[in-house]
């Protein structure tokens, strides 16, 4: 339930027009506005952790770079996450031990043995698009998660780029609420209907047969708008009426259009995302066997926030 008084409820066009001014006063027009140098990431100064949580508070997102490091290093997404909060990983069944994801093409090299997942066939990952050379469409991630492991906030570190390519797209998902929104409010009704969307069910990872699980697109929890959402059509249903059908269209119009507030970047090693799970795409790439391009990709169930201290320098928690 939304609360009556939320500017995301589609009938409180008064704190929605409020919330919607601030949101896009002073909106950075450029993806190299949301890159804030970073000195010593165990520690961010107060400075650096102002500058990130500028973007992050205004555009739910921030793109670092640390400076005099090695980009291979996974404390780095790791610590500067802890920093903002972040705490709670949700590893997948093809995630490192640490609960943090490598990502790096599979497709071509299914043979070769995997050293940092005991146990995991590295064949399997090669079946999954992001360990291919190919493109991925707009979404965010984990919209296939159940409530209760919910992806509110990622990160998405470069250890070592691609020959060419790569280039992620970015959106922040309260731009298109607003785009949406004041195209036709029943677009927003529509994707937050309990009943917009339905991931198929099918037997997981660990041969354990999993329903069908129906949910919202767009939703709204305690600390603030969520959107599950991708732009495949395959391991995803999505409610067949016209409204629901005319805001899905709306959407991937809008998204097709390099909308305002759209970004597109291509992270250099030693740069990454922290985000509140905001839409994104990734463009196919090559590399070579002997220089894949590597990313580490977080997934929390917590939301970025602003602590009052940094907190210790401990490793991050893994959910069960």
């Amino acid at each position: 339930m939304i609360p009556a008084d939320s500017p995301f409820h589609p009938d409180n066009d008064t704190a929605y027009q409020a919330w919607r001014d601030a949101k896009l006063a002073n909106y950075p027009t450029r993806g190299e506005d949301l890159i804030v140098p970073v000195r010593d990431f165990r520690q961010l100064s107060d400075a650096e952790y102002a500058a990130l949580w500028q973007r992050i508070a205004k555009t739910n997102m921030a793109i670092y770079a640390v400076e005099n490091h090695d980009p291979l290093d996974k404390d780095i997404p790791r610590l500067l996450g802890a920093q903002f909060g972040l705490t709670h990983l949700d590893p997948n069944w093809l995630a490192d031990e640490d609960g943090i994801t490598s990502l790096t093409p599979r497709d071509e090299d299914a043979s070769a043995p995997d050293e940092r997942t005991p146990g995991v066939d590295p064949g399997k990952r090669g079946d999954y698009i992001p360990y291919t050379h190919h493109r991925i469409r707009w979404h965010t991630d984990g919209y296939y998660n159940p409530p209760e492991r919910r992806i509110l906030a990622m990160g998405l570190h470069c250890a070592r780029q691609a020959d060419s390519g790569g280039e992620n797209d970015l959106y922040d998902h309260e731009l298109a609420y607003i785009a949406l929104r004041d195209a036709h409010p029943d677009h927003i009704r529509a994707l937050m209907a309990p009943d917009a969307m339905t991931i198929p069910a099918r037997v997981d990872e660990s041969g354990q047969a999993r329903p069908d699980e129906t949910g919202p697109a767009f939703l709204v929890h305690e600390n603030g708008l969520h959107l599950r959402y991708t732009a495949r059509t395959k391991s995803i249903r999505w409610k067949d009426d016209a409204p629901t059908r005319a805001a899905l269209q709306a959407l991937d119009d809008l998204l097709a259009s390099h909308p305002f507030g759209a970004y597109t970047l291509r992270m250099q090693p030693g740069m990454g995302l922290l985000c509140n799970n905001v839409l994104h795409t990734r463009a196919g790439f090559t590399d070579r066997p002997e220089h894949r391009r590597l990313l580490y990709r977080a997934r929390y169930h917590d939301a970025l926030k602003r602590l009052a201290a940094c907190p210790p320098q401990g490793p991050t928690e893994a959910m069960p």
